[in-house]
């Protein structure tokens, strides 16, 4: 600060502004919610941060929300070396407590014990699992010679047109690369309930919930901002670092997606149907 611009600043100068930031996060984290919000994206970002000594991985959870109006905005981040079922429910009970009633659709990485706790916490809520995630944990089990075609086969499940047709081209690939791959098979099977909730609803919805792209272009983005810090040395700095990053981001959330008015009746829609069912 001496060097460049000319000013000096005593350690407890910076100390009281810093702390501002933290005050100023945790005003953000415990501001009120809206009651009811479209899809609720929810995914993870891993930082370095020391930790008795020691540089470990620590992940920030963020929820993105979308409401009614069409806008997005982050409902809130948490700190957590581990995940579990227990921590995810004390995030889910946060969010109620802020005001939060329902949430119709929720798209998660299928985070470990994520989905049956949102449906406990939610029980009205659409859980969808993240296809893009299933079809990079399935191409893990895959040798390099037969990705492209197994990845190319796997693009015919989720390219279908009706839940019906997706379910017959999942037999097909079973039939195909069952034998040779058939953990990679078995994955799709165990989580197929959460992976083709998108075709319950039209077109214009199923774009914008089977992946959990939105909130992973956030994580691209805070990542622009904090990239030229290795390490931190406390869970507080790395706080501290994404609540500006996300402010900066936010600034460019004025719009909401586009077409919103026909996506929002295709919501309701859905709703109301599922509701007379």
């Amino acid at each position: 600060m001496r060097d460049i611009y000319r000013i000096n600043l005593s350690t407890s100068a910076i100390s009281v502004n810093t702390n501002r930031v933290t005050q100023a996060a945790t005003e953000c984290q415990n501001r009120p919610l809206d009651s009811v919000y479209m899809v609720v994206w929810m995914d993870g970002i891993v930082f370095k941060v020391c930790d008795s000594g020691k540089v470990i991985n620590k992940t920030i959870y963020l929820y993105v929300g979308q409401s009614t109006s069409g806008l997005k905005e982050v409902l809130g981040m948490w700190g957590r070396k581990n995940e579990s079922s227990s921590f995810w429910m004390g995030v889910l009970k946060d969010l109620k407590a802020r005001g939060v009633q329902d949430m119709l659709i929720t798209c998660t990485d299928n985070l470990n014990g994520f989905t049956d706790t949102i449906r406990f916490v939610f029980p009205e809520s659409t859980t969808q699992i993240c296809v893009v995630h299933q079809i990079r944990n399935s191409c893990k089990y895959v040798v390099w010679k037969d990705k492209k075609a197994f990845a190319s086969d796997m693009k015919n499940i989720y390219n279908a047109p009706t839940k019906d047709a997706t379910a017959s081209e999942l037999t097909s690939f079973d039939e195909k690369w069952g034998m040779k791959y058939p953990y990679a098979i078995r994955s799709w099977r165990t989580n197929w309930d959460d992976l083709n909730s998108f075709f319950d609803f039209p077109v214009e919805i199923r774009k914008i919930i089977y992946t959990t792209n939105q909130i992973e272009n956030l994580n691209g983005n805070i990542r622009k901002y904090t990239k030229t810090k290795l390490s931190f040395p406390s869970d507080d700095a790395v706080r501290k670092a994404v609540y500006l990053s996300i402010m900066e981001i936010e600034k460019k959330w004025t719009a909401p997606i586009w077409n919103w008015a026909l996506v929002l009746n295709h919501y309701f829609f859905v709703s109301d149907s599922s509701s007379n069912s």
